[in-house]
């Protein structure tokens, strides 16, 4: 029974890899027409969109969002969730019809295929690096002024498995306050058990997404960045309590 789960979970694996990368391969010419220019971005998240959602179903993941206040279209938002999974990426872009640019690790980069769009589409760091942190804050302040939201997994990385939710770095806080741009945060509960960094987990089933109220930056400055960041991570904490409680 035990060499049948490993068995198992090793084709899982594999099963998600394929589905990470025939759409690119069969898309790819249009994805390379669609990130030929910044202002296509919004066509580019489109086709991102549709990808995500081929392979949460392929995986056999049921997604279930609630709302508690819907983005306005012709808004910019700081969109902030709790990061667990390698599928965290796929269910962001299915929760959030807003075009958003990631803020996430440079290390993706390398990951084949994917890794040639991720670096040509999001925003890498290279958290070791005070120089690449300087240079992410300027991108993301050129996409919000082009109109596209941004979104950041504020953990700075993803916790061990016994830690719930971990400490928020302040990078995401401070950006929104500059551009007065409300934060959203969003609580995914289910990713670690259906899709972990651990090699040998995860399954099919429900993955419950919970979009927050929005929390305002108007009129807040730069001293308000701790008190911004921890009044997010509470929201996103209560709420995996009390999913963890149903």
């Amino acid at each position: 029974m035990k060499l049948f789960k490993y068995f198992f979970w090793l084709l899982y694996r594999i099963w998600f890899y394929i589905l990470v990368a025939l759409p690119i391969l069969i898309l790819f010419p249009i994805l390379l027409i669609s990130i030929a220019k910044e202002s296509w971005y919004p066509f580019f998240f489109r086709i991102a969109r549709l990808w995500a959602k081929f392979i949460l179903i392929g995986m056999g993941f049921a997604y279930r969002i609630k709302r508690d206040e819907i983005p306005d279209k012709n808004k910019s938002y700081m969109f902030v969730a709790n990061h667990t999974s390698m599928a965290d990426i796929m269910l962001m872009l299915v929760t959030v019809k807003n075009p958003f640019v990631f803020v996430g690790k440079a290390e993706l980069a390398k990951i084949p295929l994917f890794g040639f769009f991720y670096k040509r589409t999001c925003i890498l760091v290279d958290r070791s690096s005070p120089r690449s942190r300087q240079a992410v804050f300027l991108r993301a302040q050129r996409r919000l002024k082009s109109g596209v939201s941004i979104c950041i997994f504020p953990e700075g990385g993803v916790p061990e498995e016994h830690v719930m939710l971990d400490a928020f770095k302040d990078g995401a806080f401070r950006l929104a306050i500059n551009h007065q741009i409300p934060i959203v945060p969003i609580t995914f509960a289910d990713n670690k058990k259906r899709f972990s960094y651990t090699f040998f987990s995860g399954g099919p089933g429900r993955m419950r997404v919970k979009i927050h109220k929005f929390i305002p930056t108007k009129g807040l400055k730069i001293e308000d960045t701790k008190r911004l960041n921890e009044n997010s991570r509470v929201v996103i904490l209560k709420q995996l309590e009390a999913f963890n409680n149903e």
